[in-house]
């Protein structure tokens, strides 16, 4: 049986990868851990980030199936994160509000609040989207 769920996007993946030295494709896709030790290797000295160009379809298709489609759009999201998550905007989109003036205020809890997101925002949306 196939599954129609695309929570995740290929296009929004190689964007990512583009700076996937910081491991942020990783971190999309659901993959901290390793995320972080690109973040801490640039990207394993550039052979793993180079490696990744030719694994994102499998990480995609990993990442639509572990993780929910619903209201929140998962790229969209990861875009705030990403860009501009210091300023809290990714959590005013999922509704967070107190958090949202919290990282405005304090520059993303003082970039902890940041590195926890990066850690844990697919879970945080998929928790939304399931009402769990």
């Amino acid at each position: 049986m196939f599954d129609n769920n695309d929570s995740h996007s290929k296009t929004m993946g190689y964007i990512l990868w583009i700076f996937g030295f910081t491991g942020s494709h990783r971190f999309y896709y659901g993959k901290p851990i390793s995320g972080t030790i690109w973040l801490f290797t640039l990207g394993l000295l550039g052979i793993g980030w180079l490696i990744d160009l030719f694994l994102i379809p499998g990480m995609d298709a990993e990442a639509d199936f572990r993780y929910q489609e619903g209201p929140l759009d998962y790229s969209l999201a990861w875009i705030f994160l990403t860009f501009v998550g210091i300023f809290g905007v990714h959590r005013m989109y999922m509704g967070k509000w107190i958090s949202a003036i919290l990282y405005f205020l304090t520059g993303g809890l003082f970039l902890f609040g940041i590195l926890y997101d990066f850690w844990t925002l697919n879970e945080q949306i998929d928790r939304i989207h399931t009402g769990k």
